[in-house]
C-alpha cells in the first residue's frame, strides 16, 4: 500500500497540530501499549484499537501535516528508480547508479531500469549513519585525548 497526502491546508494543520498534542498526551498517560479510540458517526459510537506501531506512525504523519508538509506512506517492499533513490539519499543519480554497480546496495533490473527496494535503501543509510556516528566518537575521543579542548 502506498499513500501520498498532499499538503495539508492551514485548518488541516491545526486539527493535525491539536490531534498530534492529543495523542502524544494519551500515549504518555497509557500503559497499554495501544490506543482505544472512540468514534462518533451520527447516532453511533464505537470504538478501535489501534496498535503502538500504527500509533507511531500516525503521529508521525500528523506532525508532518501540522508542520505543512505533504507525507507519504510506503511499504519498504516498495520499488524505487534510481532518481527516487537518490531524492532521497541526497545525492545525485550518477552516484547512485555507481554504488549499484559495486553493489553497495542490492538492486534489480527490470528492462533496462534499475529498481532498488526501499528497505535495501533504509538498511544502506541507516549502516551509513552508524559509520559517520563510529568516526565522529574516534575522533572526538582522540581529539580529548590530545587535549584539543573537544
Amino acid at each position: 500500500m502506498n499513500a501520498l497526502v498532499g499538503k495539508p491546508s492551514r485548518k488541516d494543520q491545526n486539527i493535525a497540530r491539536e490531534s498530534l498534542h492529543r495523542i502524544q498526551t494519551a500515549t504518555r498517560v497509557g500503559k497499554s501499549g495501544s490506543l482505544v479510540i472512540q468514534i462518533q458517526e451520527g447516532s453511533k459510537a464505537f470504538e478501535i484499537v489501534i496498535p503502538d506501531k500504527a500509533v507511531e506512525l500516525l503521529a508521525a504523519i500528523l506532525a508532518n501535516m501540522a508542520e505543512g508538509k505533504a507525507t507519504s506512506v510506503v511499504t519498504t517492499d516498495a520499488e524505487l528508480s534510481t532518481q527516487q533513490a537518490a531524492d532521497l539519499l541526497g545525492v545525485s543519480r550518477p552516484h547512485v547508479i555507481k554504488m549499484l554497480e559495486k553493489g553497495i546496495i542490492p538492486f534489480k533490473k527490470v528492462g533496462s531500469h534499475r529498481r532498488l527496494l526501499l528497505e535495501d535503501l533504509l538498511k544502506y543509510q541507516a549502516d551509513l549513519k552508524k559509520k559517520r556516528n563510529e568516526k565522529l566518537e574516534f575522533l572526538a575521543q582522540q581529539a580529548q585525548e590530545l587535549g584539543l579542548g573537544y
